[in-house]
Order: structure tokens, then C-alpha cells, then sequence
């Protein structure tokens, strides 16, 4: 493709609508329709122009419902074009989880919320449905309004000292993470893949796939709700030939067999994983099964999101996450921010030994601007960011994560802090004290696990917990492990010492 100058993310589809206009964009398989670059590029300023007929103006936010669809694209590439700041949801939020992220980020339009003009005051505007077919009527031009440091997504995430907290990702930082994965050889994704977008799009690593498609001008296959059915099928209709996953998308592949599998991943040249560690035995059964590899990486929603990669090893590398992509550095801190390990800072690419083990700090161009409203906790004034995660260089500079420095828990890559499951089991009146904690999983990287003290008297059943928490919290936050004790262990100043309870507690 051309090289055109870009600003705002949804330049990548003009630029694609400029370069490649007949080439397949994105399809939607189950709704069996598909876009080409400059279609896509019309339906985009179309409904950027029915945004701005609506009200919307520069620096507004708006609540997407982000299903992987095409109408869902369309909406989210209409934002940014005019400006606006999207404000992703996953599609299983529950009413209090969508209200809380309304709220805080002060909403002003939503696409895909239930129940919106229902909120007090009648703040929030449903927005209605995209045109996606060919429409008689002109579509008047829309360049892109805004872009660099203004801010493109508001992706609402867990931190290590409270409840989710909103990350503001401008243009610049998501189009120079776009450019860093390009700048990969081999490039996880080129001009002719057809590159199966199953991670949900609500997060910020699937979002990362979407990019790198509109970057690129390839073609992108939606899938809607992730199954291994729809999975398999799209990849042997559309002729995939590049996964972007999650451990547990790859986990349950496996399960479909070496033949139907093979026989899916027939055209396959590139396989990814990212958002949570990718089992070693899953990476072994999988290039068992069908003779490719997986290329491991690392990063945050803050880092935009992607950090490392495997392919800069040029191999797959069990229990490693790679080497820093181009354009990103990446060293080790102590809990002052004293570094205690760079890899750039070695003459020799062989170190011997591990390095030693500390925070894992990381700068460059993709990172966050701070977190909503004000930027707080941003990277630093030297540009440097700890991303909370624990790790160490191997003697090939790779960096291997051991540990979180706080109390995180990561299901599928997506965040849950303890706090707020434990907020939601503290309503029911029987409940006198809760902890949760994330425990090992081998298809999800973690699950949430409850230990909880009843009130004296009153009987309390897992069931009644996990239907409450059900109703209450999204469906990959609800405890998958209940287990009841007499008392919770509690530090000299009283807070809940959580690392014991990973193990079995003795009611």
C-alpha cells in the first residue's frame, strides 16, 4: 500500500479505500455480509454524518456495545472519524457494570445500550442503527476531525488500587502500536491475509487485530460470539490465514482434532496469542495437530496494547513472552524505579544467566495518556510506564513473567479486581466477610475464586452466591470456586493477607 499520512485511526480506512478500494474489507460471517475498503469507507462517513446531525461534536463520549460485527465497526470507525471518543463495553456487561462506566466517563451518546434514555436526567442518546447496504442517496465527504493526542478510546480496566478506572488511548498511541506489530517480520499481518477476528472486539487486544487490518488493507473475518463451530467453519470458508487469539480460543481449537483442524487451518501462515500466558502444553499440542507455531506476546490495555512478541525471537518460545516489539523499550525496576535489568544495555545478545527479577517498566509512542479524567498515573516524565507485572530477561533476552504485583486476577485476559466481586457478595445480608482471589486455570490463565464467612445463624448456600454474582457482575468476573471458612487470615493492620487463600481453606 501507499504510504498516506494518518492522524486519526479512522484514516487507515480511507487509506485502505485509497490503495486497495475493491478489495475485501471486512466480512461478517453470521449475518453472511461483507464490505469491501470503499464501501466500508462510505458507511463510515455516512453514519459520521448522522452522528453530527444527532449533536455529537469533538471530545463527546460514546458508549459502543462492541459485538464483533460489521455494524458494530462501522459505529466505532464513525466515532473516531468525527472526533468523538469511543467508550467500549463488552457485549455481557451487566446493567449496574454498563451504568458505572456511563457515569464515570460521562457518556453522551450510546450504540447497542439497552435502556439508555431510561437514565436520569435523559443524558445518553441512542444512536441508531448504521445504512450498511449500497443507499441511492450521496454521501457528502468527511475528513476526520482530530487525532494525535486526542483521545480515540476510553477503555475501562482494572488497576492494582481500585475499582476500573478509565485508560484514555489517543490516535497516536494506537497508530504507533498498529506500526510497531507491522514493523514485525514476518508482519503478523500483510495486504493479502484474510485474518480471523475472534477476540472480542470490546477489548483492547482484539481491537489491536482490527487495526492492524485497516493498517494493512487486508481483509478481516468477524465472527460474532466466539465457538469453536463458527471458528473452524470461517476458517475454511474464508480461507484464514491468520489467527488472532487468546489462550483459550487456542485451548479449545485443540479440542476439534488434528483432522477437522488441519483441515480448517489448511491456508493458516500466522498464529498469535496475547492478553493472558499461553500454556506450554497448548502451544505443544497445537503445532502437534497442525504443524504451526504460536507466537506469543505481552502488553496491557495501558501499552496500547502490545509490547512483545515471539516473532522478534523468530520462534516460539514455551513460557516466554518474547522480545520488545520495534519502537518499544522495555527494562526492569525495583519498587523505587531503579532499573535492575535492561537487555539493550547488553554488548552480548547471549546474557549467560537470567536476569534479575523486577518490574516490568516499558516506554515508547503506544503508551496511554493517564487515566480518565485528569492523566493520573501516566508514564512518567522520562516516558516510562510500570505496567504492575513481574519478570526477568532469560539468557536470550527474552522476558518471562512470574508473577502481578498486586492482586489482579486475569480471566482470558480480561481484568477483575478482587474488590469489586467482593463489593457485590458483601450485599447479601448473610455474608460477613468475602475474599476473592484469582487461582491457575489451564484454559482461562485464572479464575475467580470466593472464600467467604457466613453470618452466625444463617444459612448460606454456593448457589444462592453464584446466582447473585451472576445478576451482578459480567460473566467472565462470577466465581467459578466457592469455598467457605470459619475466619479470614487478617495482618497485624487488618487487611486480608489473600495468598494463603489460593490454597484450600478448612471451614
Amino acid at each position: 500500500m501507499a504510504d498516506t499520512p494518518t492522524r486519526n485511526v479512522a484514516d487507515l480506512v480511507t487509506a485502505a479505500s485509497e490503495n486497495v478500494p475493491a478489495h475485501l474489507g471486512l466480512v461478517d460471517v453470521p449475518e453472511s455480509r461483507s464490505l469491501s475498503w470503499q464501501r466500508l469507507d462510505t458507511a463510515v462517513s455516512r453514519y459520521a454524518n448522522t452522528l453530527v446531525g444527532v449533536g455529537l461534536a469533538p471530545g463527546d463520549r460514546v458508549a459502543l456495545v462492541m459485538s464483533n460485527d460489521l455494524q458494530a465497526c462501522v459505529v466505532l470507525f464513525a466515532v473516531l472519524r468525527a472526533g468523538a471518543v469511543a467508550v467500549p463495553l463488552g457485549t455481557d456487561a451487566v446493567p449496574r457494570e454498563v451504568e458505572r462506566v456511563l457515569d464515570h466517563s460521562g457518556v453522551c451518546f450510546a450504540f447497542g445500550v439497552p435502556r439508555v434514555t431510561d437514565r436520569t436526567g435523559g443524558v445518553v442518546t441512542a444512536l441508531p442503527d448504521p445504512v450498511l447496504d449500497d443507499s441511492p442517496e450521496p454521501v457528502p465527504p468527511f475528513p476526520a476531525v482530530g487525532g494525535g493526542e486526542d483521545i480515540a478510546l476510553l477503555c475501562h480496566t482494572s488497576g492494582t488500587a481500585g475499582t476500573p478506572r478509565g485508560v484514555m488511548l489517543s490516535h497516536r498511541a494506537l497508530l504507533a502500536n498498529a506500526a510497531q506489530c507491522a514493523a514485525l517480520r514476518p508482519a503478523p499481518v500483510t495486504p493479502t491475509d484474510r485474518v480471523l477476528l475472534a477476540v472480542p472486539l470490546a477489548h483492547a487486544y482484539g481491537l489491536s487485530g482490527l487495526w492492524q487490518v485497516a493498517l494493512t488493507g487486508a481483509t478481516g473475518v468477524l465472527t460474532g460470539r466466539f465457538t469453536v463451530d463458527t471458528a473452524l467453519d470461517a476458517c475454511r470458508e474464508h480461507r484464514v490465514t491468520t489467527l488472532v487469539g487468546v489462550p483459550a480460543i487456542y485451548q479449545v481449537l485443540a479440542t476439534a482434532g488434528r483432522d477437522r483442524l488441519g483441515d480448517a487451518l489448511a491456508t493458516a501462515r500466522m498464529l498469535t496469542s496475547g492478553a493472558a500466558p499461553l500454556d506450554p502444553r497448548t502451544l505443544a499440542l497445537f503445532q502437534q495437530q497442525t504443524g504451526l507455531p504460536i507466537y506469543e506476546g505481552y502488553g496491557l490495555t495501558e501499552t496500547g496494547p502490545v509490547l512483545t512478541s515471539t516473532l522478534v525471537g523468530g520462534a516460539a518460545k514455551p513460557g516466554s513472552v518474547g522480545r520488545a516489539i520495534p519502537g518499544v523499550e522495555l527494562r526492569l525496576v525495583d519498587a523505587d524505579g531503579a532499573q535492575v535489568a535492561n537487555p539493550a544495555d547488553e554488548d552480548d545478545p547471549d546474557f549467560g544467566d537470567d536476569s534479575d527479577t523486577g518490574l516490568v517498566a516499558a516506554r515508547g509512542q503506544n503508551l496511554f495518556s493517564g487515566y480518565w479524567p485528569d492523566g493520573a498515573d501516566g508514564p512518567d516524565a522520562d516516558g516510562w510506564f510500570r505496567t504492575g507485572d513481574v519478570g526477568y530477561f532469560d539468557p536470550d533476552g527474552d522476558l518471562r513473567l512470574v508473577d502481578r504485583a498486586g492482586d489482579l486476577i486475569i480471566v482470558n485476559g480480561f481484568n477483575v479486581y478482587p474488590h469489586e466481586v467482593e463489593q457485590v457478595v458483601a450485599e447479601l445480608p448473610e455474608v460477613a466477610e468475602v475474599a476473592a482471589v484469582g487461582v491457575p486455570d489451564e484454559r482461562a490463565g485464572e479464575r475467580v475464586k470466593l472464600v467467604v464467612v457466613a453470618r452466625a445463624g444463617v444459612e448460606l448456600t454456593r448457589e444462592r452466591l453464584l446466582e447473585h454474582c451472576r445478576v451482578n457482575l459480567a460473566r467472565f468476573k462470577v466465581p467459578t470456586v466457592v469455598e467457605f471458612a470459619a475466619e479470614l487470615p487478617h495482618s497485624a493492620t487488618g487487611k486480608i493477607r489473600r495468598a494463603g487463600l489460593r490454597g484450600s481453606v478448612e471451614a
